[in-house]
């Protein structure tokens, strides 16, 4: 027995070990967009032209991952073409866009924070939306990771002023944007499958921001810093590309969970790389305000009761 169980543990070991490396890589790329950002910020650049870099630079890359995941499928309907222009605009263009205009407000370690709350939003959307039922667990989970964001938000608010307010809230409505992009890409993953829908949704939020650039600010306003251009392709394809084709694969062999659980890792990097790049305070109530969001996140993630 012990001779055909030892191959196939050892199998399963290796695609664990593979798909925790992955889960870890691909957390700890995507914290540093909330880095990039920052510094990029500091060369007097706006968000509409920001976010239009970031995304023209990964514009190819989402054609062909679209390109390559549909080849020999069938042609989308109205109603799934629909579907994607949803998702795309909600999911990725708005959210980012929220996101790049309340980094402008607050700290990267906090932006980290509010944007983890992404499970317990889904969650509550699920009641609200579906009446899917929420356990204790999760109401416990929720209860500790919100308690974290109000000790950190208090901190920065004492520190920088009322700005905070507005950057706090607009991150906020880019997580929750997002967490409406999770709960209703439910039917859509299972028809075109993940790695295709999240090609067409993120070439249609490209090409919003383009769009949005071309309409909010004149052609000359491209005219940027050569740091900002290093930067954006930094955070197009580092940041952005290959986190998500990290994540997916992570999620091939371990599972979504534990792939989310791994993804823990992501604000304690945010918070270290803020306090070495930014020289942002990393003071006792941060600590604090991130393991409490980090436990909650985790029991929320572990299950229902």
């Amino acid at each position: 027995m012990s001779q055909h169980s030892s191959p196939l543990s050892a199998a399963h070991r290796t695609q664990l070990a593979a798909g925790l490396a992955l889960a870890a890589v691909g957390a700890v790329a995507f914290s540093g967009k909330a880095i990039i950002i920052k510094l990029a910020y500091r060369h007097a650049v706006d968000p509409a032209t920001l976010i239009m870099y970031r995304m023209l630079l990964a514009l190819p890359f989402f054609l062909f991952m679209a390109w390559w995941a549909g080849r020999g499928q069938a042609p989308l309907t109205g109603r799934q073409w629909r579907g994607v222009l949803f998702l795309g605009f909600i999911g990725y263009y708005l959210s980012s866009y929220l996101d790049f205009l309340g980094l402008q407000y607050v700290s990267a370690s906090l932006e980290r924070l509010i944007l983890y709350l992404n499970p317990t939003l889904v969650a509550l959307l699920g009641l609200l939306l579906y009446r899917r039922r929420v356990g204790l667990r999760q109401f416990l989970g929720m209860a500790l990771s919100y308690s974290g964001i109000v000790i950190v938000f208090a901190h920065e608010l004492a520190l920088q002023g009322p700005a905070v307010l507005l950057g706090s809230a607009l991150v906020f409505a880019s997580a929750l944007s997002y967490a409406v992009y999770m709960v209703y890409s439910g039917e859509l993953v299972q028809r075109l499958g993940s790695l295709r829908l999240v090609g067409l949704a993120t070439t249609v939020a490209c090409l919003c921001c383009i769009l949005q650039f071309l309409w909010l600010r004149p052609i000359a306003a491209a005219a940027v810093a050569p740091e900002v251009l290093w930067l954006s392709l930094i955070n197009a394809t580092v940041c952005t590309v290959a986190p998500v084709l990290l994540v997916m694969m992570a999620i091939e062999r371990i599972g979504s969970s534990l792939t989310a659980q791994v993804g823990m890792v992501g604000p304690m990097v945010t918070l270290v790389l803020s306090g070495l790049i930014l020289g942002e305070l990393i003071s006792a109530w941060v600590l604090a305000g991130t393991a409490l969001v980090l436990a909650g996140v985790y029991v929320v993630t572990r299950g229902r009761i």
